[in-house]
């Protein structure tokens, strides 16, 4: 099977963090984390920098690492490197997405969330639980 990298990032302001619904595809309506594939001899983060530019039309920085999320579709393998991030400049303009919405930490599953990004917000609930 087919292993496709990714990157996503979790954008948060305050005590929310950002969240992107699909409009193509298999999954379209489908709730995601922002991102997309890396490219060759490209590190994870300057990929989501880049990623979040294209789809976004925003300027992010990559705090800090969360999560690394496998996960088989059924079509490929996802390997997704999950970041902390920021707006630095830009007003996360939907280039790409159907639709956005700000969602409460505490309250991540209000949307129907595509199944790798599941994963990522249960490691978001454990890191909040934690501390």
């Amino acid at each position: 099977m087919k292993t496709i990298k990714v990157v996503a990032a979790i954008i948060r302001k305050e005590n929310s963090v950002f969240a992107t619904q699909r409009g193509y595809g298999d999954y379209k309506d489908w709730w995601e984390f922002p991102g997309g594939k890396v490219e060759e001899g490209e590190t994870p983060e300057r990929a989501l920098i880049r990623e979040i530019r294209e789809e976004l039309d925003s300027d992010i920085i990559v705090e800090k690492f969360l999560t690394t999320v496998e996960h088989d579709y059924s079509k490929f393998h996802l390997s997704m490197d999950c970041y902390w991030c920021r707006v630095q400049n830009g007003s996360l303009t939907l280039l790409e997405h159907e639709a956005a919405k700000w969602l409460p930490i505490n309250d991540l599953r209000q949307v129907n969330w595509l199944p790798a990004d599941v994963k990522v917000v249960e490691a978001i609930e454990s890191e909040s639980q934690a501390g």
